[in-house]
């Protein structure tokens, strides 16, 4: 009987926070599990980088207060220098940036 009151406490305030405060909680949520995801970069019709296994994306934050936000993403991924979709022995876990504005680019840290 309690366990079923505190769930519906529970269910009763994740229902009344607002859009954005949902979002915090399952990025949270997702940053916590993690979501395996897979990254292709394409130039045209061809692919050109893809990154594995990541674990999420995160829009970066500006450090001068403001909560503005920056115009990239970033994360955490292994380079799939094949692109088999496959963890090879050779491939290692990097760290990318992928930009917001109209000019292109992928930022990785060397594998």
């Amino acid at each position: 009987m309690l366990k079923t009151i505190f769930l519906m406490i529970a269910i009763l305030a994740l229902t009344s926070c607002t859009q954005e405060i949902q979002n915090k909680f399952g990025r949270a949520l997702q940053n916590w599990t993690g979501t395996n995801g897979v990254l292709e970069i394409y130039a045209g019709n061809k692919l050109v980088k893809k990154f594995i296994k990541i674990d999420k994306l995160t829009t970066a934050s500006s450090t001068g207060g403001g909560g503005t936000s920056r115009p990239y993403r970033f994360g955490y991924g292994v380079l799939d220098a094949n692109q088999n979709g496959i963890v090879d022995p050779d491939e290692k876990k990097v760290y990318f940036e992928i930009s917001d504005y109209s000019t292109s680019y992928v930022f990785y840290g060397a594998p």
